[in-house]
């Protein structure tokens, strides 16, 4: 019996809500059972409401903590569900649900742990010319820092295999979606993409205010989910460009010292002693992080053998 839960944060969706639900497919091949659960984030309308009347289950939140919250909320009841299969989707019937097939099959066939649903972003009418191409430069940026080669790294269209939800831990209260990626390398998570379709957008963004505040959120997301699980390659890239531009000041001084001009450019030597001092503490702070790095990695070996214990 393979069981297949499609979870849904919801906040405020009561115009949405059930057009999201009636495209959701109720056969998939391979899957044997398919449950519908939507996180009700503290919504002040009728979301609960229409979700329980179609026949969804609810997971009430109170009150309203965010999307990344729902999320995390979301994951710990479908494994408590006994999911083997979760998809998470939007709310807004922004993705196409007769793509959730494309999204588990890979985790059927035993291709992949997560899925992401990768959209065509230049086709999209509704994105502005810098929003497009914001999306794929951060997509870009978080191939490089994740080492995962994925096409569209915000998208909330995405399917965990029962052991990657298991493994997978959400710190950030704003998104999940970069988060979720940098843990997967470094918990030699497979992840792949596959092309899915979108609807005409419903409605505006809640998670997108204006596109600065959005790259900002997701910048700072980044770093710091970056810092967590790769002090050491941080760290020792500030470092090198520390030692770097000390060297290059010594090697000013030195020139103009052969020249006979030395004297004059002993500031080059301080500003050096400073680079080279810095560089040296960055190294052993990438030292440091890299044994707490490896310390966290034991500590979430247990919880995910805690949290099996505990799904039993």
């Amino acid at each position: 019996m393979t069981k297949l839960i499609i979870q849904i944060p919801c906040y405020n969706e009561e115009d949405t809500l059930i057009t999201t639900l009636n495209d959701l497919p109720s056969q998939i091949k391979g899957i044997d059972e398919i449950e519908v659960l939507v996180i009700n984030d503290g919504s002040t309308d009728k979301s609960a409401e229409i979700a329980a009347k179609w026949g969804a289950s609810v997971l009430d939140i109170k009150p309203n903590k965010g999307l990344a919250n729902a999320f995390r909320a979301g994951i710990s009841e479908a494994l408590r569900r006994q999911a083997d299969i979760i998809v998470n989707t939007d709310a807004d019937n922004q993705y196409c649900a007769s793509d959730i097939e494309k999204l588990v099959t890979p985790i059927l066939n035993h291709e992949s742990d997560i899925v992401i649903g990768a959209r065509d972003i230049y086709g999209i009418k509704e994105f502005s010319p810098l929003k497009k191409l914001l999306q794929k430069f951060g997509s870009a940026v978080l191939r490089l820092l994740s080492s995962v080669e994925v096409q569209d790294a915000p998208s909330g269209f995405r399917a965990f295999s029962r052991q990657a939800a298991l493994q997978l831990n959400v710190f950030d209260n704003y998104t999940y979606t970069m988060e979720t990626l940098l843990q997967a390398n470094a918990k030699g998570l497979k992840v792949i993409s596959v092309p899915i379709g979108v609807n005409p957008m419903l409605r505006k963004s809640k998670l997108v205010k204006n596109i600065f505040d959005y790259v900002f959120k997701s910048t700072k997301t980044t770093i710091r989910m970056f810092i967590v699980y790769r002090p050491f390659r941080f760290f020792i890239s500030i470092a090198g460009i520390l030692g770097l531009a000390g060297l290059i000041l010594i090697a000013r001084f030195l020139f103009y010292f052969i020249l006979g001009n030395g004297n004059g450019h002993v500031q080059s030597l301080i500003f050096a002693s400073i680079f080279m001092i810095s560089a040296i503490q960055m190294s052993i702070i990438a030292v440091i992080g890299d044994l707490l790095s490896i310390n966290r990695k034991l500590m979430e070996d247990v919880q995910t053998r805690i949290k099996k214990l505990e799904l039993r």
